[in-house]
């Protein structure tokens, strides 16, 4: 046994070493409380021991401290039978106890005078208000989410908190109800990609753009529980958004299989293109061909209370038609315009192959448990067919893999003193690769459609002809941890490290280097751009935390220090060898973010109101930091490539219309030929080697600097009978250490200001017909000059964002089946950039909109279920209420309206400037109830269970608009056109098989 504990010793060394994963409270359980005699003294010295067939080594023991208090942590979560013994009194023995992960469950004991073989057995209800943290958390078990209607990924569970927000596509917080998919997400007044998700405390985000998702699809379906944190973290966080940690089962002594299934296929979706979508323009709704999706897992022993396994094997897929129709020009390097084939209409396929993964549970001694994990994922070879504003054969091939590697390591030394060590990796090959078969000839096109456009489908913003651009990236985040936990009945201290190397590399490629926007079918814009080259990032962070928790009667303080110094470098690269940058320029390793230094402090106070552990009131406070990964901030700000503008654009007119630009694209300046027409380059510096963009020192180095934000928090949270809790909070947050880019090489004064007058038009606020003003415009002389330098914002002036919300949750799980979770948030969030702008008009010259006050939102949400006795028949749905999107109306002003104002023509002969016409609020997508709902017959066949379910995805077959047309055409109804709907109720099957 000693060889093959040094053998798996030496795998882990080998393969994970370089990775890294932070092991969270999250996704364990605690225990706490304290044990008096029959007078209500206090009795040190009791041996209290925890029992759960869920602990490889059965049974976790402290003993009560000079109080009289005892503290049992890092417990899985579960059934447990805690027992209390001390010579000279009667054992104590309580039953029945269901612990969740991320939270505390407070046990008292009451013993009386007796001898140790006489035992009082107790059976009662599990506390469900957590009395010893400020944490706000929730947990949703196995069981209730196997009952949900719900898509078994991470994404769909998640929406089922009222406070997370999600960036990126509008669409997709809708459809991962019925399909699994990625969603990007933060909390209230936080940023809309700092949400975490984790696979037993540990890292599964990827190592850029805030690092807290990626495309890895967690098992859901087979995890023990899954739980949400909105706020409240002690040291252990470096961000403060929300976070979400699967709770892996982890086998056991008793072998266990799971099958589950779910699928539609044609037929099985309703129709809710209706005829308000039909005179609201939409053409053509999305429609689903397939979904399927599939998986066995087994867990159990490969030898009994020393070694248990748990795998999965799964198989998933879906097909779509998409809002879009293939073009009959594709292909024909002759045709230069979209046509819409109205019997080929777009689709998107995604098949993967089977694809396993194992965890193994390792007891290595009495005291020492080890946990690895492997899990490797393989995108589908599809082809992704477009959207509703872009065409097929704009689409791109989506081929690569995701793997997850992870380690654990606990050790109990003592019944107080517990250590920890984990690491693990994410690695992902991943982003948009070039077609098969591309015909490279194929110059890409945008169609602007201003104006009475007839052509290219009438379709504003329409991406069409060739493939653009593609990429062959590859990232890799490498996190690692280790920690010391001292337990006594009094204090609950931590002390731990956390380390993470973060990898990102890029190779983007294109076709052309060249591509041109058209308005109704004629060239008016060409963008000039350098392709083929590698840029490579990494970011390397190190920081350590002390906390502590101490009970002192009904009050529970928290408090937490945390030291964090994160840094970035460049390794050395090379860009050029292109049409635009001929010559290659190699930059040696370089330094980005010096090193940044941050002692940030967090603080927690839990107060048991009445001393009855029913009712609790809890205050946060704590300072937290954006996330240090590659494309966040200003880690990857300084790479070389970024630092030579690869892209420029330049007004054209093909007088000739051969969509040929008959000019030298070489020559940076205005030409002016017997031919065509074609503007200055918009920068000058367009593929220098050298930089220019400059970074204040201060900002990419110090104590103190590095963006962040702060939390208050305070809740209430009170059993209202047993197994039913209501919660209701109060959070305010804001953001600090805000940074933007002055152009010194133009003042404010090389800006002439201006105003415009909206259309009229009944759509717009009031009418329309009102007058915009403080928009500016750049004049001639320094419009393409650039020396941009990046510094403190508040050295010009104010800026802030605050958040203000009231959220209200309710948790109730009865005995005669009934679960049940519900809530809602409501806030408002504002922001403002006003004095900064009016000092640097060229970070917004058209957007008026500095003061960004959009109003008070409220999401609500709630998921529940029943099985009705006798007749085993399982009811369950999910309900969300979300507000619509803020909405835009982006309107290309011609050059002679902005004329009227300007008193001159729009700087290099531009032909239009566009300007959104409302600001942020006035005009508001329709708000989205949706109801999904589940009928299932429970069959069993003697230890076999077995469900068999019909899932109703849009219940109510609801036409809500999801995303819109927000290019803004005056004389049309281009404006608001549905873009995409809520797919029609759709019927999915579902069996869930435990044998």
């Amino acid at each position: 046994m000693r060889g093959l504990v040094k053998l798996l010793a030496l795998l882990v060394a080998l393969v994970l070493l370089p990775a890294t994963a932070f092991a969270q409270a999250e996704n364990l359980a605690a225990l706490a409380g304290v044990a008096k005699d029959a007078s209500g003294a206090v009795l040190p010295g009791v041996t209290v021991e925890a029992a759960s067939p869920n602990l490889i080594e059965k049974i976790r023991s402290t003993v009560t401290d000079g109080n009289g208090q005892y503290r049992i942590t890092n417990l899985q979560p579960g059934p447990y039978t805690l027992t209390f013994a001390l010579t000279g009194f009667a054992t104590v023995k309580r039953e029945g106890l269901e612990l969740t992960a991320g939270s505390t469950t407070p046990v008292n004991a009451d013993m009386k005078v007796g001898n140790l073989t006489e035992t009082v057995t107790v059976t009662g209800e599990t506390p469900v208000v957590d009395v010893q943290s400020a944490k706000r958390v929730r947990t949703l078990e196995t069981s209730f989410i196997q009952d949900l209607p719900t898509a078994k990924g991470y994404a769909s569970v998640m929406l089922l908190i009222p406070s997370m927000i999600t960036g990126g596509n509008t669409t997709a917080p809708q459809n991962v109800q019925l399909q699994p998919g990625m969603i990007v997400f933060g909390g209230r007044g936080g940023r809309s990609n700092e949400g975490r998700v984790q696979v037993d405390g540990l890292n599964t985000g990827a190592s850029l753009n805030g690092g807290g998702v990626s495309g890895y699809r967690q098992d859901i379906e087979n995890a023990s529980e899954v739980v949400m944190s909105t706020s409240g973290g002690l040291g252990e966080n470096e961000v403060g958004g929300p976070g979400m940690n699967i709770v892996p089962q982890t086998g056991g002594n008793t072998y266990k299989f799971h099958f589950f299934a779910t699928g539609l296929g044609a037929g099985m979706q309703s129709d809710n293109f209706t005829q308000r979508l039909i005179d609201a323009g939409l053409t053509r709704p999305n429609v689903i061909n397939y979904i399927y999706d599939t998986s066995v897992s087994s867990g159990g022993p490969i030898v009994k209370d020393r070694l248990w396994y748990f795998a999965l094997v799964y198989d998933r897929g879906s097909g779509n038609d998409i809002s879009m129709f293939h073009n009959l020009n594709a292909g024909d390097v002759t045709k230069w315009t979209y046509v819409k084939d109205p019997n080929n209409p777009a689709k998107s396929d995604s098949n993967g192959p089977l694809q396993p993964s194992t965890r193994l549970t390792f007891q290595v001694s009495p005291k020492n448990k080890l946990n690895l994990f492997w899990d490797e994922q393989i995108s589908s070879n599809s082809i992704s067919q477009g959207s509703a504003t872009t065409a097929p054969e704009t689409g791109a091939w989506n081929h690569g893999f995701q793997r997850v590697q992870q380690a654990k390591w606990t050790s109990t030394a003592t019944s107080r003193l517990l250590l920890e060590a984990g690491v693990g990796t994410y690695l992902s090959n991943w982003n948009n690769r070039e077609v098969p078969g591309n015909n490279r000839n194929l110059i890409q096109m945008t169609e602007q459609c201003t104006a009475g456009c007839a052509s290219n489908g009438g379709i504003p913003g329409l991406l069409y002809r060739g493939q653009g651009s593609w990429s062959a990236d590859w990232i890799g985040a490498h996190t690692w941890n280790a920690a010391a936990s001292f337990v006594t009945g009094t204090h609950n201290m931590k002390f731990g490290y956390q380390g993470a190397y973060h990898e990102d590399n890029r190779a983007p490629g294109g076709s052309q280097n060249i591509a041109f926007r058209v308005n109704n079918a004629l060239p008016n814009l060409i963008t000039e751009s350098i392709r083929d080259y590698r840029t490579l990032s990494r970011v390397r962070y190190h920081a350590l935390f002390a906390q502590d928790q101490w009970t002192k009667n009904r009050l529970t303080l928290q408090g937490a220090v945390r030291f964090d110094h994160p840094w970035s470098t460049y390794p050395e690269q090379t860009v050029g060898g292109v049409q635009f940058l001929p010559a290659v320029t190699t930059f040696p390793e370089t330094r980005g973010v010096q090193g940044y230094s941050d002692i940030t402090a967090r603080m927690g106070a839990a107060y048991d109101l009445f001393g009855t552990g029913k009712t609790a009131l809890k205050f946060n406070m704590g300072r937290y930091l954006e996330a240090a990964v590659n494309g966040n901030g200003n880690y990857s700000a300084l790479l070389p490539a970024s630092r030579v503008p690869t892209t420029v654009t330049r007004t054209w007119t093909d007088r000739n219309n051969n969509f040929v630009p008959d000019c030298d694209l070489q020559n940076p300046l205005l030409q002016t030929t017997t031919v065509d027409f074609c503007g200055q380059i918009s920068q000058l510096a367009f593929g220098r080697s050298n930089p220019t963009l400059s970074y204040d020192p201060n900002i990419m180095q110090g104590w103190g600097v590095r963006p962040g934000d702060w939390q208050i928090g305070a809740t209430v949270q009170h059993e209202v009978m047993p197994r039913v809790s209501i919660e209701v909070g109060y959070l305010r947050r804001w953001l600090q250490n805000f940074t933007v880019t002055d152009n010194r090489a133009q003042a404010a004064t090389d800006f002439d200001s201006f105003s415009i007058v909206a259309p009229l038009d009944s759509r717009l606020p009031g009418g329309g017909g009102y007058t915009i003003s403080g928009l500016y415009n750049v004049n001639n002389a320094t419009t393409a000059l650039t020396d941009n330098y990046a510094t403190y914002a508040p050295n010009y002036g104010n800026q802030y964002s605050i958040y203000n919300g009231l959220e209200l949750s309710i948790n109730a799980r009865l005995r005669n089946g009934i679960q049940l979770q519900a809530g809602s948030s409501t806030g408002s969030q504002v922001t403002d950039n006003c004095e900064v702008r009016a000092k640097l008009p060229e970070i917004g010259p058209t957007t008026y909109n500095c003061h960004n006050a959009a109003g008070i939102t409220t999401r609500a949400t709630a998921a529940g279920s029943y099985t009705i006795p006798k007749i085993a028949v399982l009811l369950s749905g999910t309900f969300q209420s979300s507000p619509g999107a803020v909405l835009a109306a982006n309107y290309a002003v011609p050059n002679a309206d902005v004329f009227k104002s300007l008193g001159r023509n729009l700087s290099n002969s531009a032909t239009s400037v566009t300007i959104n016409l409302i600001q942020p609020g006035d005009v508001w997508g329709e708000r989205v109830n949706q109801l999904d709902f589940r009928v299932g017959k429970i069959l069993r066949f003697g230890r076999q269970r077995a469900t068999v379910s019909a899932d109703l995805f849009n219940a109510l077959n609801k036409d809500y608009i999801l995303g819109y047309q927000q290019t803004f055409v005056p004389t049309t109804t281009a404006w608001l056109t549905p873009q995409s709907v809520l797919t029609a109720r759709s019927t999915k099957i579902t069996v869930q098989w435990d044998f």
